[in-house]
């Protein structure tokens, strides 16, 4: 299989290839911001990425990550009520690299040290709408079924 990844920021998608052809497509929600690749910014980066990494593979549905670690909570109505500044990183993370040097990667553009992902979500968020802080967010069950079926290494297209 020769995987690869398409995420459109209009459409609000994110499509899996499998050498060109589709393979499953989730409905997705990219920022608020918009699209741009400055540190800060709270946008979606554009351009080639890859999965530099996979985090989570273990952790139980609406498992809650803070800084790529579980930590032991998982999400309910009553945690988000006690914590409501969070924004909330679940069950799993693809952790993006850009690939076009001076684009999405080095400097104050790297998509990486802008810690970007795919994840999970709360339930209750809405997808098919821009309402990230630059993150791509996913539905729980859709980032499992992603994330059981690609590999670091996996090409990522961010189209704005």
């Amino acid at each position: 299989m020769s995987l690869s990844i398409v995420i459109s920021v209009p459409s609000q998608t994110l499509t899996l290839l499998d050498a060109g052809e589709t393979v499953e497509a989730f409905s997705v929600s990219t920022a608020k911001a918009g699209v741009g690749e400055r540190n800060g910014s709270g946008q979606t980066p554009r351009g080639q990425h890859i999965i530099r990494a996979k985090i989570g593979a273990q952790a139980p549905l609406n498992a809650v990550f803070r800084g790529r670690r579980w930590t032991g909570e998982i999400y309910s109505q009553a945690l988000a009520e006690t914590y409501p500044e969070r924004d909330w990183i679940l069950t799993r993370i693809l952790w993006l690299s850009g690939t076009q040097k001076g684009f999405n990667r080095g400097g104050d553009v790297d998509t990486m040290r802008r810690y970007i992902y795919l994840h999970g979500t709360p339930d209750s968020e809405p997808m098919g709408e821009p309402q990230s802080h630059g993150c791509i967010r996913m539905r729980n069950q859709d980032i499992i079924r992603l994330f059981d079926r690609v590999a670091p290494g996996t090409s990522v297209l961010i189209e704005g």
